[in-house]
């Protein structure tokens, strides 16, 4: 009998920012992957690119990483974005992260490690160190609680087990396969969840979840 092999789809990468050298590096390391196409891009081609499903983005440019990183989700808000080889501290991390960053890459990044971060934040994750993310959590804590107020549980049930699913750190297909429903219901799912908490992006909607006990714990 003869096995049919199924060809993946090609995921179309932007890298913008970066010098030459460093770009046609990261293409050849990447070459092994023949499913991934990097291309170097232009801030003003992203915006005509349609088949574009993530952006690395660097700032050998010079320009500041996180204006360039507010003006590409204002003008393309479903756009997945992994900052890398910027060398922020911390902080800087935190305010990418805030701005709408998926993803978080040093210049030291091993090829293994830029995949593994490109493939979990298309499955719907988001690839930052576990520190800032800490952060993230306490900084919540500090600042006075927004959205609506954790006893009003405005979810359906389905939206409650998403989110559920979501603090864990499940991906959308993750998500979506026990439940029985598409990737794409998920995407509506918890984009009617960070609208109704008043969050830009997942990584605030778990962590307002989690700081305000809309999820009992990570294994309930």
């Amino acid at each position: 009998m003869e096995i049919i092999q199924v060809k993946q789809p090609i995921v179309h990468i932007a890298m913008i920012d970066s010098d030459s050298l460093r770009f046609v590096g990261l293409r050849v390391l990447l070459s092994s992957e023949s499913d991934l196409d990097l291309q170097s891009v232009s801030m003003a081609e992203i915006i005509e690119r349609q088949e574009v499903d993530l952006v690395l983005l660097g700032n050998r440019s010079g320009r500041n990483v996180l204006e360039v990183l507010t003006t590409m989700k204002a003008l393309c808000p479903g756009l997945d974005v992994i900052v890398m080889g910027c060398n922020l501290d911390d902080a800087a991390i935190l305010k990418a992260v805030s701005a709408g960053a998926k993803g978080y890459l040093d210049e030291t990044a091993s090829v293994g490690e830029l995949v593994q971060a490109i493939r979990i934040v298309l499955a719907g994750s988001v690839w930052v160190p576990r520190r800032v993310l800490t952060m993230f959590v306490e900084q919540v804590y500090r600042s006075p609680a927004q959205g609506v107020s954790p006893g009003q549980r405005p979810f359906t049930s389905r939206e409650r087990e998403v989110l559920k699913m979501l603090v864990a750190g499940c991906s959308n297909r993750e998500i979506a396969s026990p439940l029985g429903i598409t990737e794409r219901t998920v995407k509506s799912y918890i984009a009617k969840l960070m609208r109704k908490v008043g969050v830009v992006n997942r990584v605030r909607l778990s962590v307002h979840a989690i700081t305000h006990s809309l999820v009992l714990s990570r294994q309930s």
